[in-house]
């Protein structure tokens, strides 16, 4: 099925199911868990899955919930159910199309202004480092002599080792030169 709409497809089953009655839990997690399987095989018309992989998806941890919950949903026409009876192959499995088209969602609600095809850009707005915002040099020499302060009430002595700055953060650094 060329053309599926992963979130306009979702968003129809679902509605379906809120609507049916008979669905449980189990159901709703094992279309979920088949869908996800139908999203991994590119959404082709028909697709062979495994029992045990189906299971882990759908979080199903009992054989015979497995198949009663996969039948009922053939029978409901969520689903096409074709079993293999062959261990090697997988069974088949086809999804019906709820509602879904190639085009974008669009809610009816809500009027279009200034949208187009493109991808949206967002701008980044980087701040220019100048004298005036240039605070992380007066901060770290604040940092050091609290440190030395505390490091000399206690009675120690702590070897003074020069600050050197050599990626010149607190001076005027122009970016544009390499480190």
């Amino acid at each position: 099925m060329e053309g599926i709409n992963y979130i306009k497809h979702l968003n129809g089953v679902l509605a379906q199911f809120a609507k049916d009655n008979r669905l449980n839990p189990t159901h709703i997690s094992l279309y979920i868990g088949l869908f996800q399987l139908w999203n991994h095989n590119y959404f082709v018309t028909e697709f062979h899955i495994c029992r045990e992989e189906a299971m882990a998806y759908a979080k199903i941890g009992s054989k015979s919930t497995y198949h009663r919950c996969i039948r009922e949903l053939s029978h409901w026409n969520y689903i096409l159910y074709t079993p293999s009876h062959n261990p090697y192959k997988g069974s088949r499995i086809k999804m019906f199309d709820f509602g879904t088209s190639t085009g974008q969602a669009v809610d009816r609600n809500h009027t279009i202004i200034g949208t187009s095809n493109g991808q949206a850009l967002v701008p980044i707005n980087k701040p220019i480092q100048t004298f005036k915002n240039n605070t992380n040099g007066s901060k770290r020499r604040k940092i050091k002599k609290k440190i030395f302060q505390i490091v000399e009430t206690k009675g120690q002595q702590v070897p003074t080792v020069p600050y050197r700055d050599n990626l010149r953060t607190t001076e005027d650094k122009d970016y544009n030169e390499p480190l």
